[in-house]
């Protein structure tokens, strides 16, 4: 996250650490631990009010952000998939890998289909593997960022929720 590491070697890495995991971990973990960021609802809500299209690019697993995206509201969620077999996390992530350059083309490729300039585009993240997107966008908003993302964005916000962006883009 704070780009001092390969993103694809150490997510490779630490899901293969997991090999073996029961699959039904996951949905614990979801029931258990992911909370929804506050603000989040209301961003997407005033992205779609402005015509906008919400997708969530996420380097995480389609597990999780899936469910997350369908409780926010996103038009599209595009992450990691956990290799699963018999169960249980087999300890592959399919390639290619949401990454960098991932988060950047799925942006891009949005703008073009909607027929929008990268100065009608707003992206939001928080670590390193998001510079990309958030520099090619018209307003790239460091989240609670880690300082090489913050430093890379045209806005930061460090503290409060997502729904300062909303207020901002309404």
């Amino acid at each position: 996250m704070r780009g001092e590491l390969d993103f694809e070697e150490a997510l490779t890495h630490r899901v293969g650490l997991l090999a073996g995991l029961k699959e039904s971990v996951i949905e614990e973990c979801l029931a258990e631990r992911v909370k929804l960021m506050p603000g989040a609802i209301e961003l997407v809500a005033a992205i779609h009010e402005n015509g906008g299209e919400a997708i969530l690019v996420s380097g995480g697993f389609t597990q999780f952000a899936e469910p997350v995206g369908r409780m926010i509201g996103f038009d599209r969620v595009v992450a990691n998939r956990l290799g699963i077999s018999e169960g249980a996390l087999d300890g592959h992530v399919a390639r290619p890998i949401v990454g960098a350059e991932r988060k950047r083309e799925e942006l891009l490729t949005a703008l073009g289909r909607n027929g929008w300039t990268t100065d009608q585009a707003l992206a939001v993240g928080d670590g390193a593997n998001d510079i990309a997107m958030i520099r090619e966008a018209g307003l790239g908003v460091a989240y609670h960022a880690k300082p090489v993302t913050s430093e890379a964005a045209d806005a930061a916000i460090r503290f409060g929720t997502l729904e300062a962006i909303a207020i901002a883009i309404s």
